[in-house]
């Protein structure tokens, strides 16, 4: 069950402050080369205009046994600082803005992200925005429901970022 407008819809409404909006949501799922392509070439016009506000929803690692992903990497330390050096390395991957960076990551890793698709979207849109050199992401907040430290635990992260257009 997608959920995600449900849970940015009352953070809407509050920084809205009751002001006039439109809103328009695009529910992606898993698409192919050809069609991520063309999507992002038509969303690209909309992500270049700074009226436009684009929000991407997705949870980042789901760990243990109940989501069938328990990669763990023991010299990272415990279980959830594993997790979180994992997710770290998709976030890194992210920030680099290039499409095949986040690829390559999930296809080493298969990390659960959810949204690995709206994700790979808005970075493939990028590469048609006439702001592209200038635009950097930063990740801003990372937590994990749990932390994790033993293989019967089990977790979901959460990841913000934000993407914007350095001034020169």
């Amino acid at each position: 069950d997608e959920h995600s407008i449900e849970m940015h819809l009352p953070y809407l409404h509050r920084v809205m402050d009751n002001k006039s909006f439109k809103l328009v949501p695009i529910l992606v799922g898993k698409i192919d080369k050809k069609n991520v392509t063309d999507y992002a070439k038509l969303l690209s016009r909309f992500l270049d205009d700074p009226q436009n506000l684009f929000i991407i929803s997705s949870d980042f690692c789901h760990w243990g046994k109940r989501f069938g992903y328990t990669y763990y990497d023991k010299s990272q330390g415990q279980i959830y600082e594993s997790i979180k050096w994992l997710d770290q390395l998709g976030m890194d991957a992210i920030k680099t803005c290039v499409p095949s960076a986040f690829d390559s990551y999930l296809d080493k890793y298969s990390n659960t992200i959810c949204g690995r698709h709206p994700i790979k979207l808005l970075l493939e849109t990028l590469q048609f925005c006439s702001a592209k050199e200038r635009l950097k992401m930063e990740f801003v907040y990372y937590h994990q429901s749990q932390k994790c430290k033993s293989m019967q635990d089990s977790s979901v992260s959460y990841a913000s970022a934000l993407l914007f257009e350095e001034k020169s």
